[in-house]
């Protein structure tokens, strides 16, 4: 064919078109994270809500004001002359008397005729206004008749707040033998009879009178005797001394130098298989004083700043008194006396006195109203709670201490 090209031939085919049904493929969906509910945390507030209330509970529970207070101390040394006077005015003394006998038994060395008064201690009592005086040899005459006498003059006290006047002292028989040792006994004043102190000034025995004896009876030479005391004497030392110290009233200071002890050889007596009984007595005389009188009157003489407040003196071992004459006994008004050596003046602290100078005040308030005591040395001032800036108005809410051994009031 004219015009034609012979071009291979191509057979189109289209493929079949085959029909699919989808198969579903089985998705997975990640879960997602779910956010958490907010809740208000209830427990953990209450728990903090509890401690907040307990701290502040506390704060309040333990809240107060406090002081602690350090006494002033004033070392000093002492060197000066003192006049007191019995029982009053600004520096009174108190004289105290104890006894004491020791005996020992010893083989008799031989016999003796022996004239012996007995002896014994009475009690004076002068119910008058006024001290009773009475001389060397006053009699006294007990309530069977019989007569015994002092040996020295003694001043009887006066009655004072309702209280008789009293003096402790020894009297001897007039006459020797065993029937003067009689039992405990009153007696009466045969040179005041005739007058209205015959009434009013009186005695009486608390103990046997003692030692009386007249004939033969075992004995032992002197050198034994004198022996035989000396070591009565070592044995009573110790004794005597501790009875004096415990016979010191309360409140009251015995200074070395201001006390005397005296031995005196009692009668021999016949003892039980033919022994001598020989006895030593010691007696002591010591002048005392309250301790808050003495520290004034010491105060007064070494501490410049002092104006009468209450002091008392501590370490008084280091002081010495030396009598202007004799030390007094029971009856003397008045005693000079100097005192040397080294003490201490503590000032007391009266607490409710601290406690109402500081009610109210803020705490710089407080402290300088405390550094114008001259009782107080130092002071720590505690306040709570903390946020506290002052006192309270009431004192009795406010806690004081002192130091230095001072009880709280």
């Amino acid at each position: 064919m004219e015009g034609h090209t012979d071009m291979p031939s191509y057979t189109s085919s289209r493929p079949e078109t085959i029909s699919e049904t989808p198969v579903e493929r089985p998705t997975y969906e990640r879960p997602r994270a779910q956010k958490p509910k907010r809740t208000f945390p209830i427990g953990t507030a209450i728990v903090a809500l509890l401690v907040v209330l307990i701290s502040v509970g506390a704060l309040f529970a333990f809240s107060g004001a406090e002081v602690s207070v350090t006494a002033t101390e004033n070392p000093t040394s002492v060197s000066g002359e003192f006049l007191a006077t019995a029982s009053g005015g600004d520096l009174p003394f108190e004289v105290i008397t104890v006894e004491k006998i020791a005996t020992v038994n010893v083989p008799s060395e031989g016999t003796e005729t022996v004239n012996q008064s007995a002896q014994g201690t009475i009690v004076i009592e002068n119910k008058q206004d006024v001290p009773q005086q009475l001389i060397k040899n006053t009699r006294f005459e007990s309530s069977d008749g019989l007569i015994f006498r002092i040996r020295d003059s003694v001043t009887v006290p006066a009655t004072k707040n309702g209280a008789t006047g009293t003096l402790e002292t020894t009297v001897y028989a007039d006459a020797t033998g065993e029937n003067y040792n009689i039992a405990p006994s009153t007696f009466t004043l045969p040179g005041l009879k005739g007058g209205a102190t015959f009434t009013l000034v009186t005695a009486r025995s608390a103990e046997a009178m003692k030692g009386g004896f007249s004939g033969p009876r075992p004995s032992v030479s002197t050198a034994t005797r004198e022996n035989k005391a000396e070591s009565l004497r070592t044995e009573l030392t110790p004794d005597i001394d501790e009875a004096l110290r415990t016979a010191v009233p309360e409140g009251y200071v015995l200074v070395p130098g201001a006390s005397r002890v005296t031995f005196e050889a009692q009668p021999d007596a016949a003892g039980s298989g033919g022994n001598v009984t020989i006895s030593e007595k010691a007696s002591a005389t010591a002048v005392v004083f309250p301790s808050t009188a003495l520290a004034k009157a010491i105060a007064y003489q070494v501490v410049g700043s002092y104006n009468g407040q209450t002091v008392t003196v501590e370490k008084e071992s280091g002081l010495t008194l030396a009598p202007i004459g004799d030390l007094p006994v029971p009856g003397t008004t008045e005693f000079a006396f100097g005192l040397s050596g080294n003490a201490t003046i503590l000032w007391q602290v009266d607490p409710s006195k601290i406690s109402a100078a500081v009610a109210g005040k803020s705490r710089d308030s407080a402290e300088t109203v405390l550094s114008g005591f001259p009782e107080v040395e130092r002071a720590s001032l505690v306040l709570r709670p903390f946020w506290s800036t002052s006192f309270p108005s009431d004192p009795t809410k406010i806690k004081v201490t002192v130091e230095n051994g001072q009880e709280p009031k």
